[in-house]
């Protein structure tokens, strides 16, 4: 069922009087929900204390919001006691107003999926999410991050997208005010793909032709396509649209055919690649060794989290920025929270080297990726890590070290992750590492694990438990040939030789699977058993980060992601 939609340019404080007559129409019309786009309040610098009058009027209930209406961060900061309302309220200003913050994903109870980036781009800052909630900059990640969310309906950005207007024959009525634009909003527009894209200009109302967006792989007869519109001020002296209605289905497929007048995308198809990020410090939050979500038992019935919500996702807002360590274009590595090893453990790494490998992409396996191009692309920069992370065990512990690499692939999962973790040489020659996966699982009744390699996981019929089980060659360090089947990563430049074994556990419904086996077998060969829980090896956020910075020090010239492009 399609839901009617209002969306407001920049209000400036006129709050009553929008709320006025978007309660007018809402009596006409029953509007599922409005958006303001624009600023909602006038200039703090300038109007602090009428500022301070409105958020009042609105939190004692003197102001009306008539119907759920969401606004976002826009070109200016937000009034000092809107910021505390917000710490305190967690979002919400008053009954039906609602704050979607600077980077986020949500999705409304009509199914509509709302992806917003506020303010502009902070060129102080050149790697890493921006740490502020409130003030209106964002940086080039947190734009690459909300690409997670994969699709939305509906995109909300303070400025333009690069090169919208390319490829147009609508003319804008004052080129001295065209908006300013940015790259990273065009690369997010093209690779989210969204319904509707909006946007505010300081003057005039802007509504380029609907573009289409080049077919994939598994929708080679679709092209999805976007309407770009951006809104003038409320009340503005050219007297320009300030308000656009329309009507959205988040269920209805793309049309096959495109609309009268519609052009192709006018952003170069260049969304795969990247810039350097030379420090690459600032993302991440929870890394724990399970689902990466505490299992609560009022949770359970819920259902499962948005990429906003999801710990393993670079859109959730509450992030402890000082785990990642790199990010590439598909996927990112990070230090674990509460790692198994300690930092003695490996004394040739100098750091505990607990690693996860995970996309960037929100799905609960490789396989529901539904981008065919985007999951090829997810599982090949994975393997490029981890063949990273074997090359730099070669380097830092002349052969002593091999890799355990395991996952956990659910379709009811939440965001899917690999676990990486060094383990001497010596127990996988002999062949304790794989007996020890095999005997842990018959000890818990579970089925035998099979040896076999499945890639990515397309076409498992089940879930399963994967690891991979791998040991320097005895040429290592010249490249010559190792001493079993050879790993080769044709984009790293670099071959990396051992001998490898990957052994695939099905899970079904018929037995409760423990998160925690692979962590549990690794903590008994490791002889860490006190350390099986990740809970009892939480560290101060001093440590965690120093651990982080360590093994960054380790891994830096292995690190394909801070190459130049």
């Amino acid at each position: 069922m399609a839901s009617k939609i209002v969306v407001i340019g920049a209000v400036g404080g006129r709050i009553a009087t929008v709320f006025e007559k978007l309660s007018k129409l809402h009596s006409k019309n029953i509007i599922s929900f409005a958006i303001i786009v624009g600023e909602l309040f006038k200039d703090p610098i300038e109007s602090s204390s009428e500022n301070d009058e409105v958020v009042s009027a609105l939190l004692d209930g003197g102001i009306t919001v008539p119907l759920p209406t969401y606004f976002t961060l826009g070109k200016r900061p937000l009034p000092e006691k809107l910021v505390q309302q917000l710490e305190a309220s967690g979002g919400e200003i008053c009954p039906n107003l609602y704050f979607l913050g600077k980077r986020s994903t949500i999705k409304t109870s009509e199914g509509i999926r709302i992806v917003a980036l506020g303010g502009a781009v902070n060129p102080e800052i050149t790697a890493g999410l921006s740490k502020d909630k409130y003030l209106p900059f964002h940086t080039e990640d947190d734009a690459k991050s909300l690409r997670g969310a994969n699709t939305a309906d509906i995109l909300i950005t303070s400025y333009w997208p690069s090169s919208i207007r390319s490829g147009s024959k609508v003319s804008f009525r004052d080129d001295t005010f065209q908006p300013s634009a940015e790259q990273c909003v065009a690369d997010l527009c093209a690779t989210l793909k969204p319904r509707y894209h909006f946007s505010t200009s300081d003057q005039v109302f802007y509504e380029r032709e609907p573009f289409f967006h080049f077919p994939t792989e598994d929708q080679p007869d679709t092209k999805s396509i976007t309407r770009f519109i951006s809104l003038a001020p409320f009340d503005n002296p050219s007297n320009s649209k300030w308000l656009y209605a329309f009507s959205l289905d988040p269920r209805a497929a793309p049309p096959l055919t495109l609309p009268v007048g519609a052009t192709a995308s006018p952003f170069i198809q260049n969304t795969k690649k990247r810039q350097r990020l030379p420090n690459q410090e600032h993302l991440y939050s929870r890394f724990s060794q399970t689902d990466g979500h505490h299992r609560v038992s009022k949770r359970a019935r819920q259902p499962p989290p948005t990429p906003a919500e999801c710990f393993f996702c670079l859109s959730n807002a509450n992030l402890a920025t000082h785990l990642i360590t790199s990010i590439a274009t598909d996927s990112y590595l990070t230090t674990a929270k509460g790692p198994l090893s300690k930092a003695s453990t490996f004394p040739s790494l100098g750091c505990p080297a607990h690693i996860l490998i995970i996309p960037l992409t929100h799905s609960p396996t490789l396989d529901s990726i539904t981008d065919v191009p985007s999951r090829t692309a997810t599982y090949t920069e994975m393997q490029r890590y981890r063949k990273a992370l074997h090359r730099m065990l070669v380097a830092r512990s002349k052969q002593e070290l091999g890799a355990v690499t395991w996952e956990v692939s659910r379709a009811g999962g939440i965001h899917i992750h690999w676990q990486f973790l060094p383990v001497s040489t010596d127990l996988i020659t002999r062949g304790l590492v794989e007996a020890a996966f095999k005997v842990e699982a018959e000890n818990a009744k579970y089925p035998t694990f099979k040896t076999k390699e499945i890639g990515g996981g397309i076409g498992e019929e089940e879930d399963y438990f994967r690891v991979w089980i791998w040991k320097p060659g005895k040429s290592e360090s010249n490249g010559a040939g190792g001493d079993g089947n050879t790993e080769n990563d044709p984009t790293s430049g670099a071959e990396t030789t051992g001998k490898e074994v990957s052994l695939v556990l099905p899970l079904s419904s018929n037995f409760r699977f423990d998160l925690q086996f692979g962590r549990r077998v690794m903590a008994k060969l490791l002889q860490l058993e006190d350390r099986l829980n990740w809970k009892d090896c939480l560290q101060s956020e001093a440590d965690e980060a120093a651990d982080a910075e360590a093994f960054k020090k380790a891994f830096k010239e292995f690190d394909f992601s801070q190459e130049e492009e």
